[in-house]
């Protein structure tokens, strides 16, 4: 934060925060180490088609009352999806006014239909400065049908910096209105920075994390931290990478298929006691239903099993956003950001996201070709073959 703005902050972040009756609520599924509920208490059957009966969790000191398993609806293409996650029970849903170029807010909002104000809704913006942040706002509030959101998150925000005042300008003036009842933060690096950031500033109300069975203990710590602080933990990226996706015809997919991945990955991230909901990106019938029996039952040392051996396959791969890489290529670019953009086409096939993002960067990043260093100067400490990934993205992308 830049000198002589603490003040200013101090005088916004009291129109920022609303106060709420009954905050935080103890969290979990029920009354067992891990938060779930056991198999014995579980109100499904073998092929459960519903997650009405799990206890809802309170979005920190929002008071909002979620599903544990929410709906990440950045890729879902039709709307007869997001019906069905409705009569489900699952009441989170999270988009983005960059997703799908609009079409996902879209989407998102002929799913709901008159339902819309039974469920708990989120959009997010890229936006950095005042006007774009509020036009964005009401981009999304139009293309949702909906006079307001539930949560409104800037998106991708992974430094105290970036947060500008014309951001928190933004967010009051929209609170006031009554467009927006909460706000908050996404982020993909830095996040335990900026998980102990927010606790302290108290300028927004929740968090949107990367956080998955392939992070290590600190990440559990700060999500501890924020979450004791009354920060709303909404959880994306729960799939390490989504390699689940893998097309038959791909050179990935017989070394990354693995019956069961998917729903023993989300399993561990309902599991985790400082996790008030999930986003897992779903997009046809049958990922939902992953997603409902991932739901159904307590984590189990079978799915413990199976993720330790999918997370050996996808070391070579998998950026798991530890930040440790930082500053460390001779070239200058941002490695983790490239290996995010390269997850979104190999891992979610999504490739115009991930290309899109990538033509963000600055021209003398996209002009680098990793093929023509001698020596890669970046060595992940969890095994990433960086130069390899690297020359991938620029050969997808550039």
């Amino acid at each position: 934060m830049k000198p002589g703005k603490t003040s200013r902050r101090a005088f916004l972040s009291a129109g920022l925060i609303l106060p709420v009756a009954g905050a935080s609520a103890r969290l979990g599924f029920g009354a067992t180490t891990t938060g779930m509920l056991t198999p014995a208490e579980a109100p499904f059957e073998d092929a459960p088609t519903t997650v009405a009966k799990l206890p809802m969790r309170t979005l920190g000191r929002t008071g909002l009352k979620v599903n544990p398993l929410g709906f990440g609806c950045g890729y879902t293409p039709d709307p007869s999806i997001i019906e069905r996650a409705v009569d489900t029970g699952i009441n989170f849903f999270d988009t983005a006014r960059a997703y799908l170029q609009g079409n996902s807010e879209r989407t998102l909002a002929a799913g709901l239909g008159a339902r819309r104000k039974q469920v708990v809704l989120a959009t997010k913006s890229l936006a950095s400065d005042k006007a774009n942040a509020l036009k964005d706002l009401d981009t999304s509030l139009r293309e949702l049908k909906t006079d307001f959101v539930d949560v409104w998150f800037y998106h991708d925000k992974a430094e105290p910096a970036k947060i500008t005042d014309g951001m928190l300008e933004a967010q009051q003036v929209a609170k006031q209105q009554g467009k927006v009842r909460f706000s908050g933060i996404s982020f993909h690096s830095n996040q335990q920075q900026m998980l102990a950031w927010m606790a302290k500033a108290g300028l927004f109300d929740v968090a949107m994390v990367a956080y998955n069975f392939s992070m290590d203990a600190t990440m559990d710590q700060a999500l501890e931290i924020a979450a004791k602080a009354g920060i709303g933990i909404v959880d994306m990226k729960t799939m390490a990478g989504g390699f689940r996706f893998q097309k038959p015809s791909s050179p990935l997919y017989s070394k990354l298929k693995q019956d069961g991945v998917h729903v023993s990955a989300l399993r561990w991230a309902l599991s985790r006691p400082n996790v008030h909901t999930t986003v897992p990106g779903i997009c046809d019938m049958d990922q939902l239903d992953d997603a409902i029996l991932a739901a159904s039952q307590a984590i189990s040392t079978t799915d413990e099993k199976t993720l330790a051996a999918h997370l050996e396959l996808i070391k070579p791969l998998y950026c798991r956003m530890c930040n440790q890489c930082e500053g460390a290529c001779q070239k200058g670019l941002p490695v983790a950001d490239v290996l995010r953009y390269l997850t979104y086409a190999d891992g979610y096939r999504q490739f115009a996201m991930g290309r899109e993002s990538f033509q963000k960067l600055p021209a003398e990043h996209r002009a680098v070709r990793c093929g023509d260093c001698a020596e890669c100067t970046v060595q992940c400490p969890h095994g990433v073959k960086v130069s390899d990934r690297m020359a991938r993205a620029q050969e997808l992308f550039a």
